[in-house]
């Protein structure tokens, strides 16, 4: 049967596992082993349970196991490449990798640096952890496969395919890149607010936070303009982007977004991945960010309590 680890037990990572459980061999990799009985709680509200191989890395790296056909690496955007340091001695070095970051900042480094095929996956399926054991899936939404360079099509399709036949809707495309911009775009006006706030991802929509929102989508589309990027599904300027935000609001209403989950947990969060290269891109043309700016001040100081 063919293997896939999952690197990173978050809440993409178990909802990953959960999903391609039944059709291939999962192995979720991390620090430390979780319970194998693990419960997925689908957006309708169902509980199933399921066992799940959990191993700790060191673990995994001191059984020396045959190589997987796929790495996925679901960490946080900035544990990343240490993640995958944790376990690159035991991966030929062909092993396909697939990055489901937000952001992007581990894309790009990964894919110059891993000498085998790297693909990137962006989704707007939602998730959050309710413990060691359990997951909630919170909303569905598609996913793009793709690599940075346009050189794994192949690969790409048959993982898309895969990634379809488990439930999580895919699409293998030739535009990753500019769909994880569209990611990132969706993040910035998403987590930041719904972290600082401590609301779901549903209630942006209300008279509180949809002008933040609107302001935040401004700049961001003032900056994907320079970076090249067209606006989503064929429209134009802003109103195509907002349009692309609140619709992912709407699928992911009931979902406490990553950034949320983080602070909850007081751990810091993907900040640096998700307003970082927004604010770069926006320094290096000159353009105004001060709503960007002034969210990542916010989260800081935020941080700085934990």
């Amino acid at each position: 049967m063919t293997t896939h680890w999952i690197l990173g037990p978050g809440a993409i990572g178990r909802l990953l596992a959960h999903s391609l459980a039944p059709l291939v061999d999962v192995s979720v990799i991390g620090r430390r082993a979780l319970p194998s009985r693990q419960l997925l709680t689908t957006p309708e509200g169902e509980a199933r349970a399921q066992h799940l191989t959990s191993l700790a890395a060191e673990q995994l790296v001191a059984d020396t196991p045959a190589p997987p056909a796929f790495v996925h690496i679901t960490t946080k955007a900035m544990a990343a490449e240490a993640a995958l340091s944790s376990i690159a001695s035991v991966l030929p070095s062909s092993t396909p990798l697939v990055l489901w970051q937000n952001g992007f900042y581990a894309q790009p480094r990964i894919t110059q640096t891993w000498p085998g095929p790297v693909l990137c996956a962006t989704t707007t399926q939602g998730a959050y952890l309710t413990g060691d054991d359990g997951v909630v899936h919170a909303g569905r939404g598609p996913t793009f496969v793709g690599d940075l360079d346009n050189q794994h099509t192949g690969l790409a399709e048959s993982l898309a395919a895969q990634l379809s036949e488990a439930g999580l809707t895919a699409s293998a495309v030739g535009d990753i890149r500019s769909r994880l911009w569209q990611k990132l775009a969706v993040n910035a006006a998403i987590n930041p607010l719904v972290a600082l706030h401590g609301v779901r991802n549903g209630e942006l929509r209300g008279d509180a936070y949809s002008g933040r929102v609107v302001a935040v989508v401004h700049e961001v589309a003032a900056i994907l303009t320079k970076e090249g990027v067209l606006p989503p599904n064929g429209g134009e300027g802003d109103a195509a982007w907002l349009a692309l935000v609140w619709q992912v609001v709407e699928n992911t209403a009931n979902n406490k977004a990553s950034m949320l989950q983080d602070v909850e947990a007081k751990r810091l969060t993907e900040r640096g991945a998700i307003l970082g290269p927004l604010i770069e891109c926006a320094e290096r043309y000159g353009l105004g960010c001060e709503v960007l700016k002034e969210l990542d001040q916010e989260l800081a100081l935020l941080e700085a309590r934990f």
